[in-house]
């Protein structure tokens, strides 16, 4: 076989997703070619497959260093760069493919998912319709490419909270591909259905047609589906059914991916073990202008309302929920899954908050006016104590919520990250809330004093009398319109929460975990 061929059949691999293969025959080739920018490519895009960036942006870099107008690999390279937190290298990689060859349509649609990660859904929204109009005038284009913009377009006007917008894009999508599961499922999440609403019954109906002919094989569509008529079947009240769907979601999402309950319990054990004698109390004063707000505690507790509330506020920029504090923690402290406490106790002593000042990079692209910033990542309650050292200026607010109700949405929501594998399993979540207690426990006994706790039951109950001890906790002056996040609130949603977060304050998710007491009573019973 020639390297011609042997490049088309790695090809052939990566497209098959066998990223493995892919570098290990694209290795042995680059040793007979080494300058061929079209292979660097491919082992670029290989490593991007298995997650593996820094290795990726090795590649692509060299592919480029070959062909410097090689906007494939630069689109590459800017993804990657994307994805370890360049943003800002990643979008002027953005910019230069569109003036090299501005009817680049890939590096529009990436460059719209970069301006989402920055809550520039407006500017997102403009390089969909961009990438769309390019899109319709190519010839052969397939109705795949274009319907996944409109569904990226209808993701986007979802988060900007225009519901009618993103709806008219799902009808476009229905009439291309009536089956497309993904629309259908999203339809779900922003619906509320009822045995009195004559469309409502009708999509249910729809779904389950559509549930009938997918195969298990067809393992992403099966999972959406599933959730999707979960959703809906609650919503009509028939737990059985709803169960029933919810169940065949995880159970799929369990056999496929596992669970990584151990590893959470290993990476726990060892926060504990490390901040066991560093002494919290003594922060890192080099303090900047910016004051950071962290909303934490298990996913699915109230993070997401208690943001908005807060981002409300005229006074308060509301980012969303984040990765850069994780990132930066990585970088910094983590090697092979453990903390170095030395480097934690060095910094803790440095004139200089490195910590600090690395994360504030992360906002350069954003529109930040105000001083203020939350940052809604609910599993940075592994990070309290990193918090306390090298944030001392800013604050943290803990959600929580009573925990059968909490594990129960846990259950019936779908995480894409491989880190919330632990999700896939009920009893594994009950589990991994206990870890979390276990967690909590240990920080509050350190520094009691630096933790205000938002109870979900109280919040929704009497959300005047409690939203007024946050905003004290948070020095914020009361603002009228903390009372109304639904109408006030300047921060797109990008979680699971976002329909229900966009609701008025309300209280129908209360108790609701007494609807699935003899299906999951099992997960319930591991609580503590």
């Amino acid at each position: 076989m020639d390297a011609v061929e042997k490049i088309k059949s790695l090809k052939n691999h990566l497209n098959a997703k066998n990223f493995k293969r892919v570098i290990e025959g694209s290795t042995k080739l680059l040793k007979k070619l080494p300058k061929n920018d079209y292979l660097l490519n491919l082992t670029g895009m290989a490593y991007q497959g298995l997650s593996q960036h820094k290795n990726s942006v090795r590649y692509f870099r060299e592919a480029i260093k070959q062909a410097p107008n090689n906007v494939a690999a630069m689109n590459n390279y800017a993804n990657s760069l994307k994805a370890l937190g360049k943003l800002e290298t990643s979008q002027e990689l953005y910019q230069k493919i569109l003036k090299l060859s501005p009817s680049y349509i890939n590096a529009y649609n990436n460059y719209a998912n970069l301006k989402t990660v920055i809550n520039d859904y407006k500017g997102a929204i403009k390089l969909y319709e961009k990438a769309l109009e390019l899109l319709r005038k190519t010839p052969n284009v397939t109705t795949s490419s274009i319907i996944g913009v409109l569904f990226s377009l209808a993701v986007a006007y979802q988060s900007e909270n225009d519901i009618e917008k993103a709806n008219k894009i799902l009808d476009e999508i229905f009439a291309i591909d009536p089956l497309h599961v993904g629309a259908h499922k999203l339809v779900s999440s922003i619906s509320k259905y009822s045995k009195d609403n004559k469309n409502s019954l009708e999509h249910v109906k729809k779904m389950e047609e559509l549930d009938k002919n997918i195969l298990t094989s067809d393992y992403e569509k099966k999972v959406d589906i599933s959730f999707a008529l979960g959703k809906a079947h609650e919503d009509l009240k028939d737990y059985e059914k709803a169960f029933k769907y919810l169940e065949t979601a995880n159970n799929l999402k369990f056999q496929k991916f596992g669970s990584n309950l151990e590893a959470e319990k290993k990476a726990i054990e060892n926060i504990i073990k490390t901040f066991q004698d560093i002494d919290l109390e003594k922060s890192n004063e080099d303090s900047q202008e910016k004051k950071i707000i962290f909303i934490l505690g298990m996913p699915r507790s109230g993070t997401t309302l208690t943001e908005q509330i807060i981002a409300s506020h005229s006074e308060v920029y509301g980012a969303g929920e984040l990765i850069y504090l994780q990132q930066v923690i990585k970088n910094n402290f983590i090697n092979e899954s453990k903390y170095n406490k030395q480097l934690i106790i060095e910094n803790q002593a440095l004139s200089k908050n490195i910590i600090f000042s690395e994360y504030l990079e992360y906002f350069n692209l954003y529109d930040l006016k105000e001083n203020i910033i939350t940052d809604k990542a609910p599993q940075n309650f592994r990070f309290i104590g990193l918090i306390k050292i090298f944030f001392p200026n800013s604050k943290i607010i803990h959600c929580y919520r009573n925990p059968k109700d909490n594990c129960l949405s846990l259950f019936k929501n779908s995480f894409a990250s491989n880190t919330m594998n632990w999700t896939n399993k009920a009893e594994d979540i009950a589990e991994y809330y206990n870890l979390y207690s276990k967690m909590m426990n240990f920080w509050k006994s350190k520094i009691p004093d630096c933790i205000h706790d938002v109870e979900y039951e109280k919040l929704v109950k009497d959300k005047e009398s409690e939203i007024k001890k946050i905003l004290n906790f948070c020095n914020l002056k009361w603002d009228e319109k903390c009372l109304s996040p639904d109408k006030h609130s300047k921060t797109p949603i990008k979680t699971v929460s976002v329909s229900q977060a966009r609701q008025p304050i309300y209280q129908s998710s209360l108790n609701s975990n007494s609807n699935y007491d003899k299906y999951l009573n099992k997960m319930y019973s591991i609580l503590k």
